[in-house]
């Protein structure tokens, strides 16, 4: 019987509410949008709909656990059974732990967002060791840890329904988030104000009121200067500030010397449209909406420093038509929340072990974020033992070989591991260099709780599909990976108490008064929503007010108060400047591809066959580059070149190039799949200057140069 089940996409944040129609066989056909939901009313992208079936049914996807034969990397694969992949992985990294310690054993995985992270972390700490991998350093990093910093535990663009201005910072939200753009049109249609800080024209730049084009890695000088304005006119919400911010005399000092003339010698943005953009602001109710324009930099955590303290002074916290704080119904428990359980901690001595605590503490280590490693210095680890040495690696559902700048560097990294192990769907670069391949789930044969905060709900992911060849999912593996571990005598705490999603999921939602039959009847359960309950909910700083002039920044020794840092290109000598003379922007989103997935469907690859370059075209007059051709892109400081394919355009600015991230070929020659050639992070490093705060890179905003292949 052909039945409809309610669910919730969780292929990225969005969240956005579907029904998926499931054939009699367990096959699903078709994939629509649930109009009822909360949270992205009848918004849904083509990835949800297309690329998410298409993944789980397509012919080359890995199906059975595989055992590398020959040389690793040499694409030489035998199947074996699951008992004998997970009794061959508990060998080789008790053996790891027995000779090294626990800590020389490393997860990887994307992060915290979905419960992969947290299964990852306590997979890991049970066996004892604190290292675990993210990619939130080059993905939103920076902007969490400016929340957390600043205490204001917002997300991003929460009540854009009810707002009189939108300010959209380094977002294409028609790529990137369908429900926020659907949203955005629905309040210009209404009357809204839409402000776009943005160096590329976007189509959100397009429908713009006003639209701000810095200089690539400018942004805090505006936001400075918008709150010297509102400052400078008492347009700042000054009973919000002296009841819930501490350290406002300290900011308006710092953003006095910040008048929109003197930001405009910085952006390249005219002073008008800069005094323009804070009185739109300023009117409100106004909701900040960022994007990853601002994030991955190693100004990055003092640019989102700037636009939060915007927020602050505004008064547009927890407001109707403001920025919304996280919440969560009573009893619930986020994945946030279990990372940083007691519970399920390791000691605190053993926790400051984690690679790139010393250095990043509010990054990595106990103090952390999200508590996992910090990268860059975690395969700087691995090559060098440095402080300690790391040699076995589990990585699920992520594709770091690609993702990660500097690719030769990051597969030397994994080919020089004493075992590595990959969870993946398909064969990708990271897959291809491993010791053991295990099969996913993918999120039509997976179930998932979690919390929205644009929709004031409980979401649920129904595994609709019936699970293809012997696929299993993370809290599965994990869950043999530790009963085998526990008979090995190789664990060191039992921090992973789980052995199905379907437990977890009751723990998390735990006394919590949310209706479970609705919820799974629906794919959502909404929650009651107080605004403003400021008493009630404390600000997470040790003021326990939004901090404008940060104490723990200071305790630490760096800058209390937000600041424009100058960005690379900016700071590069005279030589690099002409030798590098344009300024690359990496991370444009593509409606088709999520980062490095989806690149073996045919109909992605129809809408987007190469990966391309945005070129300006007086940039690309002034190089006799023409449209289509194949062009090598080269970065100051990076390995080695790359190709891409020439677009010219207006969207970006004269020497201002723009691209993508996450290209490889799985037709290609592998293990690398292409990724050294067509990849841009072949052509980045993963040194140089880092935020002090979150040890980000520059991942944009670098001095680079073209030539024709």
């Amino acid at each position: 019987m052909v039945r409809t089940v309610a669910s919730t996409c969780w292929e990225c944040a969005s969240k956005c509410g579907s029904l998926i129609t499931v054939e009699d066989d367990g096959h699903v056909s078709k994939i629509v949008p649930n109009t009822k939901s909360p949270v992205s009313k009848g918004a849904f992208c083509v990835k949800g709909m297309r690329a998410l079936p298409e993944w789980t049914y397509h012919p080359d996807r890995l199906i059975h656990p595989m055992r590398r034969i020959g040389e690793r990397g040499s694409g030489r694969w035998g199947r074996i059974s699951w008992d004998d992949a997970l009794d061959e992985m508990a060998d080789r990294m008790a053996a790891i732990r027995a000779r090294y310690g626990a800590p020389a054993l490393v997860g990887a995985v994307s992060g915290a967002a979905f419960s992969r992270g947290p299964i990852m972390a306590l997979l890991m700490r049970s066996i004892g060791s604190p290292n675990w991998m993210i990619n939130q350093d080059l993905c939103g990093g920076c902007r969490a840890v400016s929340d957390r910093l600043t205490g204001l535990s917002i997300t991003n663009g929460e009540d854009i329904e009810a707002a009189a201005c939108i300010l959209v910072v380094g977002r294409n939200p028609l790529a990137a988030d369908p429900v926020q753009w659907m949203a955005i049109k629905r309040a210009k249609a209404r009357g809204a104000s839409l402000v776009v800080i943005d160096p590329f024209r976007t189509s959100a730049a397009e429908i713009a009121d006003l639209w701000l084009q810095p200089n690539p890695g400018t942004d805090a000088a505006i936001a400075m200067a918008m709150m010297q304005q509102m400052i400078a006119v008492g347009r700042h919400d000054a009973d919000f500030v002296q009841k819930w911010c501490t350290g406002f005399d300290a900011l308006a000092e710092r953003v006095a010397p910040f008048t929109p003339e003197y930001a405009a010698s910085l952006t390249g943005v005219s002073a008008a449209d800069i005094a323009k953009a804070a009185d739109l602001y300023a009117a409100g109710p106004s909701v900040f909406v960022s994007g990853h324009g601002i994030d991955a930099a190693s100004n990055g955590v003092q640019t989102f420093r700037a636009f939060h303290c915007l927020v602050a002074i505004s008064g547009n916290v927890d407001r109707e038509g403001g920025n919304w704080r996280a919440k969560s119904p009573a009893g619930f428990t986020t994945y946030m929340d279990l990372l940083h359980d007691p519970r399920f901690r390791l000691p605190k001595d053993v926790e400051l072990q984690t690679i790139g605590a010393a250095a990043y503490p509010l990054w990595a280590g106990p103090a952390g974020w999200q508590t996992a490693c910090h990268n860059k210095s975690m395969l700087d680890a691995i090559l060098t033992s440095d402080p300690y040495p790391v040699r076995g690696m589990y990585v699920s559902g992520v594709n770091i070989a690609v993702m990660y700048p500097d690719t030769r560097r990051t597969l030397e990294a994994l080919r020089s591991l004493d075992f590595l192990c990959v969870a993946a769907h398909t064969m990708t670069p990271t897959a291809a260099v491993a010791d053991l391949v295990l099969p996913k789930t993918t999120t039509l044969e997976e179930e998932e709780v979690d919390i929205s905060q644009t929709g004031a709900c409980v979401t649920y992911t129904a595994p609709a599909s019936t699970r293809v060849g012997e696929v299993r999912c993370d809290m599965e593996i994990a869950s043999g990976l530790i009963a085998r571990m526990r008979d090995r005598g190789a664990l060191t705490a039992e921090l992973l108490p789980w052995t199905n999603q379907a437990d977890l999921n009751r723990f998390l939602i735990g006394d919590a008064p949310i209706d479970q039959i609705a919820l799974r009847r629906d794919g959502f359960v909404e929650f009651p929503y107080e605004l403003g309950n400021f008493s009630a909910q404390v600000f997470k700083t040790p003021s326990g007010k939004i901090e404008l002039y940060s104490s723990t920044l200071a305790n630490l020794g760096l800058d209390p108060l937000p600041d424009h840092v100058t960005p690379l290109y900016e700071r590069a000598t005279a030589l690099v400047s002409v030798d590098f003379p344009l300024v690359l922007q990496t991370g444009q989103r593509e409606k088709t591809y999520h980062h490095s997935r989806f690149r073996e469907q045919s109909w992605a690859r129809k809408v987007s066959p190469d990966p391309t370059i945005r070129i300006h075209p007086e940039t690309a007059a002034q190089m006799g580059l023409v449209d289509g051709a194949w062009i090598v892109v080269e970065t100051e400081t990076g390995p080695a070149p790359c190709r891409l394919r020439a677009e010219i355009t207006d969207r970006t600015a004269p020497n201002v190039v723009t691209t993508g991230i996450g290209w490889w070929r799985p037709e290609a020659i592998g293990p690398e799949f292409a990724a050294l050639d067509i990849n841009i992070n072949a052509a980045l490093t993963y040194a140089g200057p880092m935020d002090p705060m979150s040890g980000s890179v520059d991942t944009r905003a670098l001095p680079c140069r073209l030539f024709v292949v």
